[in-house]
C-alpha cells in the first residue's frame, strides 16, 4: 500500500494511560517530589515513538469525560465493574494533558460521549476525505471501525513491532465475514472490561461459531430453533434483550456532534519552552535528552517543528524508557563500552591491588555459592575504581588456595586510609569475615545511602541501575537459573560470563555512589548515614556471624507437647461443632460457624463472598460461644508449633551449631530492624504459651549467661519530649505509673481511685494516641461504646493538650513539605498526605504522627547498639550482643564480664539520645531468654 501524503492518528488516551501505568506497576517511577511518573513517562514514550516512527501529518487524542453517556443511561450497569481509577493515575492526568498539548497534539472530547465515539466518528469523516487513519488502542472493539483506509495500530511492546490491523487481520483474528460482526461477537460473548454482559454461558469460541452459522445477533435470535445444542438453543432464547442490548452496548457512536476539521489535527510546532519546564518538573531527563536530541538531528518530520534546544542540563534526576519504547532502551553491558578484566594470576593481582591502593576510594563486591552466609563460600571478587572498568578476581574451591588468595587483599580491604564502597555490604563483610578479614577504612552502602533517600522504595542494584543510570544489569538467573533445585552454583558459570557479571556490579555501584553522595547532602542525611546506618553495618554483621545457641532436644519436648494440646482441642472443637471438618479451612470453618451454629446473625463477609473467620473477627464474638475460644488456641498452638518450635532447630547451621538470623536495614520505612530466616520480631511474648519459646534461645556454654536490656514505655517517653507535655514529663521524672496518673487525670478522680478497668483504658489510649487511633478504633480495642470512647479521647486532649498541638503540627508539616523527620533526621516521605481520598490521606496523617516517634525510638537503639559495640570492642570483650529485637538486646556474655557489662549497656543505652524524659531501661540476666526477660 502506498502511503498517502495525509495520515491521521487517533489516540485512545484513557487505554494508553493504563497501559504504561500497569506495565510499571511492579516497577514505578517516583521522582524526588513522590509523584508517581509511571503512566506519565510511558505514555509520553508512547507518543513520541509514534511521532518519529510513524510521522503522521495529522493527530489528535481523545479521553472520556466524566458525563454519562447513554450506555450509562440504558444499562445502569455499563463499566459498573471498573475500580476506581488508582489515586497515583488521576495525579498523572493533568500532566499527561499537558505533555500532549505542549506538543501541539489537540485533546479531543466530547461531553456525554466516550473516547471510542470521538474517534470512531473522526475515522470515519477523515475516510471520506481521503485520509489514512490509524486508532491507536489495544481495545478490540475498534475492530468493527477497520476499514481499506482505518486501521487498528497496537503500541509497540518489548522490543516487538507495533502491531497494524485491517479488514484481513481483523477478520482472520476473531473469525469474522467483515469488521462489522465484532458487535456481534461482543453482543454474544460479552466485554468483562466494560461490564458487557453478553449471553451468559456464551463464551468467545461459542459466539464464533454462532457467527458463523447466524452471521448477527438478530438473525441468531430470529433462527434460534436451528441451535443443534438444547442448553445452548435455551440460553439463547432466554436472554434475548440480553443479548441486543449487549450488541448496542458494543456499538461505537458514529455521529457524535464534533467536526472533522484536518487544520486542527495538523502535528504543528512543540512549545519548547513548555516541554522543557515540564521535564523538568517531572525530572525526565533521559528523555529530555532523547527527544532534544532527535529535534536538533531534524530526523522527525513534524511540520516545520524543529526548533532546537540544546539545553538540558537543568534536568535533575533519571527517568527509564518503558516496555512499550522498541527502539530507544534501556543501556545494557552489550551496548555500553565497558572494560572488565580478570586478574587471574599473581602478577595480575599484585597490578590489581596497586591500582586499588593508589585509587583512595574502591567498589568492591563478592560471588558467592548461595546467600545464606554461614554456608555460602567465596567465589570471585571483583573491584572497580571508576566508571566503565572492573576487576574479577576468581577464587578456587580448595579452601587452602581461596584463603591465600583472599589474604593477598588483606592490606587493602583492613587498610584505615582506603575507602571501600559496596551495595548491602554487609553480606560481603559477612563472607569476608569467614576468611578472618576485617573490612577498615570509610564505608559506603549503595543500598543504604538509597534506603535514606527514599525508604519506601526498593533498594536492590537492578531497580536502583534502571532508575538512576538508565541501565538494565544481567539478571543472575540467565547465568545460573531460576531458583530451585535445578539452579546451578556460580562456579559453574564459566569464567568470561562471570567476569562480565561481577564485574558489571562493581562498576553500576561505584556509578551510583556518584549519584547518592550529592543527593545525601541535599537531603541533609549525610550524617545520618555516616554516623549511625553505615557504622551500623559492622554491629549487624558481627551479630550474624555470632549467632545464637538454641535448645534443640527443649523444642522437640515442646513439640510433642504442643502435637497434643493440639489434638485436644480438635476433639473439643468437633464436639462443640457436632461434626469433624478441618479447623484450618476458612470455608469450612464459617460455614461450621456462622450455617451450621448461626452464631451471629448476618456474619462478616470477605471480597470473594466467603464468611470471614479473620482473628479479629472471631474476637469480637468470643462470648458468643464457647467454641470461638477453641478455635483461636487451636490457631495459636499450630502457629507457635509450625512457624518457630519446629522450624527453629531446622535453621541451626551445621558448622557453628548456633542459629543466624539476618538482620535487614533498608526494609522498614520507620528505620526499624526486621530479621528472617528466622524473623525474630514476630516470636510471641504476649501469651505463656508464646514465652515458652524464648526458653530454648541459651547461652553458649556454662561459663556465659543470657542479658536482656528493655527499653521501657520508649514511644510514650519519646512523644512526651518531642511535644513537651510538662505534665507528662514530669510523671515520668518523678517515677509514676504513667497509666495510672493518665486514667486520674482522664477521668477527673485521685490516683488512688483508679481502677484496673481505667488504667487499662488509659494505657490503651496511651499507646494508641501515637498510632493516631480514633474513637471507633477505641471501642473495638476496649469494647466500649464509641461515645464513651469518645469522651476519653476528648478529655486525654483536654489533659495533655501538647500532645494534641504536636499531632497536629506534625500533620501541617507533613502537608507543606511532603515529609516528616525523626530526632536525628530520618525522613518519612508521605505523598498521600494531601489526597483527596480521605482513608488514603487520614493513613498518611497517621504516619506523620507516628513516624517521627517510631523512627525516633529505632535510631535511639542503633546509636546505643554502635557504642556498646565499640566500647566492648575496646575494651577487648569476649561477650557478645547477639539479638535486637524491637526496644531489646539481648547478649551472650561472659558471667566474669557480667555486671561491667551490665553498666555499659545501661550508660549507652540510656544516653543515646538525649531527651527531656529519662529512658528506662529494664536490664537482667538468665540462664535463658525468658529468664533474662
Amino acid at each position: 500500500m502506498t502511503e498517502p501524503h495525509r495520515k491521521l492518528f487517533l489516540l485512545d488516551a484513557m487505554a494508553l494511560i493504563y497501559r504504561a501505568f500497569y506495565a510499571l506497576n511492579k516497577n514505578p517511577r517516583i521522582n524526588s517530589k513522590g509523584l508517581n511518573t509511571s503512566a506519565i513517562l510511558g505514555f509520553t514514550n508512547t507518543l513520541w515513538d509514534i511521532i518519529k516512527r510513524e510521522k503522521p501529518t495529522h493527530i489528535g487524542v481523545a479521553f472520556d469525560t466524566q458525563a454519562p453517556t447513554h450506555r450509562h443511561t440504558d444499562f445502569i450497569e455499563y463499566k459498573a465493574n471498573r475500580q476506581e481509577m488508582p489515586e497515583d493515575l488521576s495525579t498523572a492526568l493533568p500532566y499527561i494533558v499537558q505533555v500532549i498539548e505542549a506538543f501541539g497534539i489537540p485533546v479531543l472530547f466530547v461531553e456525554g460521549y466516550e473516547a471510542d465515539d470521538v474517534i470512531g466518528t473522526l475515522a470515519k469523516q477523515a475516510e471520506k476525505q481521503g485520509f489514512i487513519t490509524y486508532m491507536m488502542t489495544s481495545d478490540k472493539d475498534f475492530g468493527q471501525l477497520v476499514s481499506e483506509h482505518i486501521f487498528m495500530y497496537k503500541p509497540a511492546r518489548m522490543g516487538e513491532k507495533p502491531e497494524i490491523m485491517g479488514v484481513k487481520e481483523v477478520c482472520e483474528k476473531y473469525s469474522l465475514s467483515h469488521p462489522e460482526q465484532m458487535i456481534d461477537l461482543l453482543g454474544l460473548m460479552g466485554d468483562a472490561s466494560d461490564n458487557i454482559p453478553g449471553i451468559p454461558g456464551v463464551g468467545e469460541v461459542t459466539a464464533k461459531k454462532l457467527l458463523a452459522q447466524f452471521g448477527s445477533v438478530e438473525n441468531l435470535i430470529a433462527n434460534a430453533d436451528k441451535i443443534d445444542k438444547p442448553r445452548l438453543q435455551a440460553m439463547v432464547n432466554d436472554n434475548v434483550q440480553l443479548a441486543l442490548q449487549s450488541k448496542m452496548l458494543a456499538t461505537i457512536i458514529l455521529d457524535v456532534p464534533i467536526p472533522f476539521d484536518p487544520d486542527t489535527l495538523i502535528m504543528s510546532h512543540p512549545d519548547m519552552d513548555r516541554l522543557k519546564a515540564l521535564f523538568e518538573e517531572l525530572e525526565f531527563k533521559t528523555m529530555a535528552q532523547r527527544i532534544f536530541n532527535d529535534l536538533q538531528q531534524s530526523n522527525v518530520n513534524v511540520g516545520a517543528m524543529v526548533q532546537p534546544h540544546a539545553q538540558t542540563d537543568l534536568f535533575s534526576s533519571n527517568d527509564e524508557p518503558t516496555l512499550f519504547e522498541p527502539i530507544e532502551s534501556h543501556k545494557t553491558i552489550a551496548n555500553t563500552p565497558h572494560q572488565y578484566f580478570v586478574a587471574d594470576t599473581p602478577i595480575l593481582r599484585s597490578q590489581l591491588l596497586n591500582l586499588l591502593n593508589s585509587s583512595g576510594d574502591f567498589c568492591f563486591d563478592t560471588e558467592t555459592t548461595g546467600l545464606d552466609i554461614s554456608t555460602a563460600e567465596l567465589v570471585g571478587m571483583s573491584f572497580a575504581v571508576k566508571s566503565g572498568e572492573a576487576w574479577y578476581v576468581p577464587i578456587p574451591e580448595d579452601p587452602e588456595t581461596a584463603q591465600s588468595i583472599v589474604d593477598e587483599f588483606r592490606p587493602v580491604f583492613e587498610s584505615e586510609s582506603l575507602s571501600k564502597t559496596g551495595q548491602n555490604l554487609k553480606f560481603d563483610i559477612g563472607i569476608l569475615k569467614k576468611y578472618g578479614m576485617e573490612i577498615n577504612g570509610k564505608l559506603f552502602d549503595t543500598m543504604l545511602a538509597h534506603y535514606l533517600l527514599q525508604p519506601d522504595m526498593r533498594h536492590n542494584m537492578d531497580f536502583l541501575a534502571g532508575q538512576y543510570l538508565d541501565y538494565s544489569p544481567v539478571a543472575i538467573e540467565t547465568l545460573i537459573g531460576k531458583k530451585g533445585r535445578s539452579q546451578m552454583s556460580m562456579r559453574t558459570v564459566p569464567l568470561e560470563e562471570i567476569k562480565e557479571y561481577a564485574g558489571e556490579d562493581a562498576d553500576v555501584t561505584f556509578q551510583l555512589k556518584q549519584v547518592f553522595e550529592p543527593l545525601l547532602e541535599q537531603d541533609r542525611v549525610r550524617s545520618l548515614f555516616d554516623e549511625l546506618e553505615v557504622p551500623l553495618i559492622k554491629v549487624l554483621s558481627a551479630m550474624e556471624f555470632t549467632g545464637i545457641r538454641i535448645d534443640t532436644p527443649a523444642l522437640h519436648e515442646y513439640s510433642i507437647k504442643l502435637g497434643n494440646d493440639i489434638k485436644t482441642l480438635e476433639s473439643e472443637i468437633y464436639e462443640l461443632a457436632g461434626i469433624s471438618f478441618n479447623i484450618s479451612s476458612p470455608k469450612q470453618l464459617g460455614d461450621i460457624l456462622y450455617t451450621k451454629l448461626r452464631i451471629i446473625d448476618n456474619p462478616k463477609k470477605t471480597q470473594t463472598k466467603q464468611f470471614s473467620t479473620a482473628e479479629d473477627v472471631l474476637a469480637k464474638m468470643a462470648n458468643k460461644h464457647p467454641i470461638i475460644n477453641k478455635i483461636l488456641d487451636y490457631r495459636e498452638l499450630t502457629k507457635l508449633k509450625s512457624t518457630y518450635v519446629d522450624a527453629l532447630p531446622l535453621l541451626v547451621s551445621s558448622t557453628s551449631g548456633r542459629l543466624h538470623t539476618s538482620y535487614n536495614q533498608a526494609v522498614t520505612s520507620t528505620g526499624r530492624l526486621s530479621s528472617n530466616n528466622p524473623n525474630l520480631q514476630n516470636i510471641p511474648i504476649r501469651t505463656e504459651k508464646g514465652r515458652e519459646i524464648r526458653k530454648a534461645f541459651v547461652p553458649r556454654d556454662e561459663h556465659h549467661t543470657l542479658i536482656s536490656a528493655d527499653y521501657s514505655q520508649i514511644e510514650l517517653r519519646i512523644i512526651a519530649s518531642l511535644a513537651n507535655e510538662t505534665q507528662m514529663i514530669e510523671d515520668f521524672k518523678n517515677g509514676m505509673d504513667i497509666h495510672s496518673t493518665t486514667a486520674a487525670r482522664v477521668y477527673n478522680i485521685p490516683l488512688d481511685e483508679v481502677t484496673k478497668d481505667m488504667r487499662r483504658n488509659a494505657k490503651t489510649v496511651n499507646f494508641g494516641i501515637i498510632y493516631g487511633i480514633s474513637a471507633f478504633g477505641l471501642s473495638e480495642r476496649l469494647n466500649i461504646p464509641r461515645k464513651e470512647a469518645a469522651s476519653i479521647i476528648e478529655q486525654y486532649f483536654l489533659k495533655y493538650p501538647a500532645i494534641k498541638a504536636f499531632m497536629d503540627n506534625m500533620i501541617l508539616f507533613a502537608r507543606e513539605y511532603g515529609y516528616v523527620e525523626t530526632v536525628l533526621g530520618r525522613r518519612r516521605h508521605l505523598k498521600e498526605i494531601n489526597s483527596g481520598n480521605a482513608n488514603i490521606r487520614g493513613f498518611a496523617e497517621r504516619n506523620a504522627i507516628n513516624a517521627p516517634i517510631q523512627g525516633s525510638a529505632a535510631d535511639m537503639i542503633k546509636v546505643a547498639m554502635i557504642r556498646i559495640f565499640n566500647e566492648m570492642e575496646e575494651l577487648k570483650m569476649k561477650s557478645k550482643m547477639v539479638l535486637q529485637v524491637h526496644d531489646e538486646l539481648v547478649f551472650d556474655a561472659r558471667i566474669d564480664e557480667l555486671e561491667p557489662l551490665k553498666a555499659i549497656i545501661g550508660k549507652h543505652m540510656r544516653n543515646a539520645i538525649p531527651m527531656a524524659v529519662p529512658m528506662d531501661v529494664e536490664i537482667s540476666h538468665g540462664s535463658n531468654w525468658l529468664e533474662a526477660h
